[in-house]
């Protein structure tokens, strides 16, 4: 390898991008094996084990063009076609049968403004009242949206700003391959003579619009047609200034040219296959590590195998509907051979969608609020697709692939997962990075990463299953604060949702409390919304109304954010607060209201509310005072992995000073009724293999300072809750008898599992179920006996609100910039 050339691989392995002059001496450089070994090695840095691909349907919406590119057999007379544009009924037949195949992108492919070389093309327009093929592609790419919910991607060449702006509104990524940046094949005998969209700085023109238009824009280069490999390399570097500046390109395609019959090229070359593999290596170098290198696999049959050994990462769109129209020759591979060949190449073959995954994650930025909504309901909180029907609180069975994969044989994984998984193992601190490479297991690395959370439970906890019998007291659903994933706060100043406000009487709580005790009940677990008439002493009152009732039920109570709205109220520190809440009766805190534990995300779904410090430092006194307490994460919704990481671990650092977690309960978004989803601002919930692998991973991240984990039945389901139970998790929590919060927001999975329905539940996995306390002592003989002789629950009664106490405008504990203050809300 030349001293040149040897200069852009030692930067490329260092993380920088090789300079201009050092890529342009990789054009020397003939060894390329050696050249593969770089790009694979980089390319596995960036995307591990996955190989992806794009399920489309191809939609050649029109191929008259007013190019004549000497190697095309897309482009047609008018003469030699039935019509010169596919009607929206044709689009709109062909992109139905993709949906109902599983595709999710409609690639719209046409040739360049033929309107202005073609009379036919533009009577054609004018009959269907459009003035341009672009309008057309617009009308065409929008019935798509809203009659099927594929994802365009539109490749209609050259465009003006107005025009990518338009289309922006129906297509969340678009194209336009550059081919080469070489004006040397405009020149006449070449490829691109007479052409005059293939002018390299009229494309790149396009290409740079789009990065300011913050389009998500795929690109790449033709390899084969006359061009030298520095032009190669010049064009690629061409391509790179681009993503620089804008950060849109969001795929490097690399395409092999094909000679057809009937065209001026029909008798040229085509570049062997050590020059293909050649260029995708030098692709790969150039552009580093995290940027998606593609080549067409039906362009390449049977040596799939060493191009993904030369540094791609991803097969680009595959259809199981139509052909590659402007390909016709080469047939894609039925999707099973796909996967085969990329598993013999040592790699995972997983879906994406025509979008990439990290533009998709920063939609609000990259993507049309038009299509936005569309978008959330697709993707997981990695970008990827979702791949099944799945979600939480509704009546769904787990996906059978994932149900499977829990306890199916690990296959090999990579250096780096395993060397993060032993460090969990042996309870060391992770990284960022590391727990989100946890969270981005896929296939058979799910498998492993949880049979490690699997063992490692068993390790701690034996095979032995808890749960409480409990009853949740709601006693307010009247808030002032605006979350905006909750269904269950009603209020003037809440959302319009549904269900009637009420506001617990103290008879009431006393009744349920005494109910509660009477079927076994060792702990009311009580919450509610933020009553505007409330204080602190309101929650002192709660106290004494159930201590008086019954004296021995545990009381399990008040999210940090009453906590600190009671304190707040009354003027009173945090900690003097506490010790009022411990001497009325208090037991333990609840650590719900943490949500994400992320102020990007607050800032999103619960601005008014306290922050991640102010949680913590609810959480932080009240252990100090002797409190023990839960740690929860609500996830699923406009999240992604790097705040599920920073949730975990900065619960494993206040555990490690102050110990008082219990247990961690994650908490999978339940969508239907959400105010944000409803809006379309969220996702819906996590797929399944997120909430198995959310359980998982809390399991090796926390261990060995939190031993408990637990499943939420009225989430998860049964089923689900079965699947977490080999996946890390030990508790199935309470009974709840009254669970009202999550069946507000849309779950299906009823308000209450009986004691003799959690034994089922536990001995069906093959478990030992233990009935306990809210502190994880065995519950008393006499208390389980009560539990398994329950009576029905007697219909609760909902007090209507009450007058308010104080006039309207009464300061109320809000959030400001800097945290929860007393603010007037006239």
């Amino acid at each position: 390898m030349n001293s040149n050339s040897a200069a852009a691989i030692d930067a490329a392995l260092a993380g920088r991008l090789p300079s201009q002059a050092s890529a342009l001496a990789l054009a020397d450089e003939l060894d390329t094996a050696a050249l593969a070994r770089v790009a694979a090695s980089l390319r596995d840095r960036g995307h591990g084990q996955l190989v992806t691909y794009s399920k489309k349907v191809f939609i050649p919406l029109t191929h008259l063009c007013r190019d004549v590119c000497h190697y095309c057999t897309f482009a047609q007379t008018p003469k030699k076609i039935d019509a010169p544009y596919m009607s929206i009924e044709q689009v709109l037949e062909v992109a139905r049968q993709g949906a109902a195949l599983g595709c999710k992108e409609a690639l719209f492919t046409l040739g360049e403004k033929p309107e202005l070389r073609y009379r036919a093309a533009r009577e054609a327009l004018a009959a269907m009242g459009y003035t341009s093929t672009l309008d057309y592609l617009h009308a065409a790419a929008e019935a798509v949206v809203n009659e099927t919910g594929l994802l365009p991607h539109a490749n209609p060449g050259t465009m003006t700003a107005d025009e990518l702006a338009k289309l922006r509104t129906v297509s969340p990524s678009m194209g336009i391959m550059l081919e080469s940046a070489s004006v040397r094949l405009t020149e006449k005998g070449l490829p691109h003579y007479g052409s005059p969209d293939k002018v390299p700085a009229v494309r790149l023109a396009t290409l740079e619009l789009a990065g300011r238009a913050k389009v998500p824009f795929t690109s790449g280069i033709l390899i084969g047609i006359g061009e030298t490999r520095r032009e190669r390399i010049e064009s690629l570097l061409a391509l790179r200034d681009l993503n620089e500046r804008h950060g849109h390109i969001q795929e490097i395609i690399v395409q092999n040219f094909r000679a057809k019959p009937n065209t001026k090229m029909a008798r040229a070359p085509e570049p062997d296959l050590d020059d293909l593999l050649w260029t995708i290596a030098v692709a790969r170098i150039v552009f580093g590590a995290d940027m998606s290198i593609q080549a067409p696999p039906n362009l390449s049959p049977g040596v799939l195998e060493k191009i993904v050994a030369a540094g791609i990462n991803d097969w680009g769109g595959v259809s199981p509907v139509t052909p590659d129209f402007v390909n016709p020759e080469a047939p894609w591979p039925h999707l099973d051979e796909l996967g085969r060949e990329t598993t013999r190449a040592g790699k995972m073959l997983v879906e994406r969608l025509t979008i990439y995954p990290q533009y998709a994650r920063e939609s609000a930025s990259w993507v049309d609020d038009a299509l936005r909504p569309r978008l959330l309901t697709l993707i997981d909180a990695d970008g990827m697709p979702r791949t099944d029907d799945w979600c939480p609180g509704e009546h769904s069975d787990p996906p059978p692939a994932d149900r499977h994969a829990i306890n199916a044989p690990a296959g090999a994984i990579d250096r780096h997962l395993g060397a993060i998984l032993e460090r969990a193992e042996c309870g060391e601190d992770l990284t960022e990075a590391d727990v989100v490479r946890l969270f981005r297991a896929r296939g058979s690395e799910f498998s492993t990463v949880v049979q490690a959370a699997d063992r490692l439970r068993k390790k701690v906890n034996g095979d032995v299953v808890s749960f409480v019998v409990n009853r949740n007291i709601n006693y307010t659903n009247i808030c002032y604060f605006k979350c905006q994933f909750c269904a269950f706060s009603k209020g003037k100043l809440s959302e319009n949702l549904r269900g009637k406000p009420y506001d617990l009487e103290s008879e009431e709580i006393r009744r349920r409390t005494i109910e509660a005790w009477e079927r076994g009940g060792t702990e009311v677990c009580m919450q509610g919304g933020i009553h505007p008439d409330y204080t602190g002493e309101t929650y002192i009152d709660i106290l004494h109304t159930v201590k008086t009732a019954v004296p021995d039920m545990h009381i399990h109570a008040f999210s940090p954010l009453e906590v600190w709205q009671g304190a707040a109220t009354l003027g009173t520190p945090l900690k003097d607060y506490l010790e009022r809440l411990k001497e009325a009766g208090l037991g333990t805190l609840p650590g719900t209201a943490a949500e994400i534990l992320d102020d990007e995300i607050r800032a999103i779904i619960c601005p008014d509310k306290i922050n991640t410090a102010q949680w913590f430092e609810v959480m932080d006194t009240a252990h100090r005072v002797g409190f023990k307490s839960t740690a929860t994460m609500m996830y699923g919704h406009v999240e992604g992995y790097r705040h599920w990481a920073r949730h975990l671990l900065r619960i494993r650092a206040q555990q490690k000073k102050t110990g008082g977690f219990t247990e961690f309960v994650p908490l999978p978004y339940v969508h239907m009724e959400a105010p944000m989803y409803l809006k379309g601002r969220s996702r819906k919930g996590p797929t399944f293999r997120e909430a198995i692998l959310v359980h998982a991973v809390a399991r090796l991240v926390l261990n060995p300072h939190i031993t408990n984990i637990q499943a939420s039945w009225v989430k998860m389901g049964h089923e689900g809750v079965r699947a977490c139970l080999a996946a890390g998790c030990n508790d199935l929590g309470g009974t709840l008898m009254n669970e009202s919060i999550t069946r507000a927001a849309g779950s299906a999975h009823g308000q209450e599992t009986s004691p003799r329905e959690m034994i089922a539940m536990i001995e069906s996995a093959g478990r030992v179920p233990r009935q306990r306390t809210t502190l994880y002592e065995d519950a008393t003989p006499e208390r389980i006996a009560a539990g398994m002789a329950a009576k029905p629950l007697t219909d609760a009664i909902n007090n209507p609100p009450r007058p308010r106490k104080h006039a309207a405008d009464r300061e109320l504990v809000r959030s400001k910039a800097s945290g929860l203050a007393l603010v007037n809300l006239r």
